[in-house]
Parts: C-alpha cells; sequence; structure tokens
C-alpha cells in the first residue's frame, strides 16, 4: 500500500476455552514462539506476548492491510492446532471464541509491554475477569456480562 503510513498498536486478550488452565508453563516459550510466527507470516510485528495458563496477551504492531479479526482468527486457529498436534494435553485444545482489543498510542507501547511481561505479577492480585472487565471499562466499551468469556470453570482466576 504505497503512500499508506500508519501507526496502529493494538492490545490483544483471548482465552482457553472454558477459562481452563490449559497452557503448561513448560510449553508456553514454545508457544509463544509459534504464535509469534503466525503474526510475522502476517507481516506484522509482535512487540509483546504472555500470559497465564488460561489466556494470552499479545501487543501487535498491525498494518492497515490486515483485519484484526482475521489476524485473530489465523492465531487462534493455528495455534490450537499446533497445540494438539503437540499432544500436549489428554483431550483437545481450543480457544474461546471472541476475544478483546484495544488500541494505544506510540508512547504507551512500553507500558503496555511491561504489563504483558508482568501477568504473573499482575495475577498474584487480580483475577482475570477482574482484569478484563477493568480494561472494557477503562476503553468504554459496551459489553453484556453474559457474552464476557465462560468465567465459570474458574471464577476466582
Amino acid at each position: 500500500m504505497s503512500n499508506t503510513y500508519t501507526q496502529l498498536y493494538i492490545h490483544i486478550i483471548f482465552a482457553v476455552a472454558g477459562r481452563e488452565r490449559l497452557i503448561p508453563a513448560r510449553h508456553k516459550e514454545q508457544l509463544y514462539r509459534y504464535i509469534t510466527g503466525i503474526i510475522s507470516q502476517k507481516n506484522q510485528k509482535l512487540l509483546a506476548i504472555n500470559g497465564m495458563p488460561d489466556h494470552v496477551h499479545l501487543l501487535v504492531s498491525m498494518t492497515p492491510d490486515v483485519a484484526l479479526s482475521e489476524l485473530v482468527r489465523d492465531v487462534k486457529a493455528n495455534s490450537s492446532r499446533f497445540i494438539n498436534e503437540q499432544h500436549w494435553l489428554p483431550g483437545r485444545f481450543a480457544w474461546q471464541q471472541g476475544f478483546g482489543a484495544f488500541s494505544y498510542s506510540a508512547s504507551q507501547v512500553p507500558a503496555v509491554a511491561r504489563y504483558i511481561e508482568q501477568q504473573e505479577q499482575h495475577h498474584a492480585t487480580r483475577s482475570f475477569r477482574e482484569e478484563y472487565v477493568t480494561l472494557l471499562e477503562k476503553f468504554g466499551v459496551d459489553y453484556r456480562p453474559e457474552y464476557l468469556f465462560d468465567f465459570s470453570a474458574n471464577e476466582s482466576g
């Protein structure tokens, strides 16, 4: 796209189906490398990635020629297939439907990247539900609680 100049920084969050804690700590780095490869193949730039056993955060510098929903769809589909092919779990792995996405300015990128990198410390005192609802409210996103991620499996996590 010649003569197109953009600055698009998107913080993406998605959860394991049923909010199950299925991302094994011993395989986390391998999964994150795989997700990084998916994003790179789409000619996007991953700035930060981290998460917990039940959800993942990404900070992506995006170009306007890729739709956000298509990027997330491809990341989720390919990474779940990868996890299943690796046989990390006795059953089938799947990501939950939907995702959260929040835009930031360039000046906010370092703080957002730090926030993502410090997920383990952050979740020592705050549940995923609290984190997610706080982001939705901070950004003024209208939401209906019944359409949020299924929190029933791990209400406190």
